[in-house]
């Protein structure tokens, strides 16, 4: 490297300390930071294997084993999935399906609504008219929306309590 380039870099780098900049994950002395609040986050069973599978990333994301923190918020998920053709062509045998899950989501304080949100996502998948690699096609596409819907509704809270 450069000794010009270093030069940019660290004076890059004091500009950063010198704004307002905090890192979304970090914490400090005086306050639990994202980390502990994510952490205070209860999510009711699901009744579903797509909810199920939210739910599970969620906890595993933002309380990871082995750290036991008390419940301050819930959140509460409503999931809508459908499957629609993307493409339908009989001749030459070109199908394609998607899969596509809206959740909305509310955090509450007790009984106070503090944050809702909802996400989307959508994933398709071919369809080779043979029932077994179907439905394995379908699930595949499944579990791909719930872990992307997962990572959205992570990040979009770790963003509420960064800036709340």
């Amino acid at each position: 490297m450069k000794p010009g380039n270093v030069l940019i870099a660290m004076l890059c780098i004091l500009a950063l300390g010198g704004c307002s900049y905090k890192p979304l994950y970090g914490t400090t002395s005086d306050d639990r930071g994202v980390v502990g609040e994510l952490a205070s986050i209860s999510i009711p069973e699901a009744d579903s294997r797509l909810g199920q599978i939210i739910r599970n990333d969620l906890l595993s994301s933002m309380r990871p084993a082995g750290r036991e923190s008390q419940d301050r918020y819930r959140l509460d998920l409503k999931l809508s999935k459908s499957r629609s053709a993307v493409i339908d062509k009989k001749q030459p045998n070109e199908t394609r399906n998607s899969v596509n899950v809206a959740v909305d989501f509310t955090l509450l304080d007790g009984e106070k609504e503090v944050y809702k949100g909802k996400t989307f996502s959508q994933v398709s998948y071919d369809v080779v008219r043979q029932p077994f690699a179907d439905t394995q096609a379908e699930n595949d596409a499944t579990e791909r929306v719930a872990h992307e819907l997962s990572a959205d509704i992570r990040t979009r809270l770790a963003a509420y309590f960064a800036t709340h």
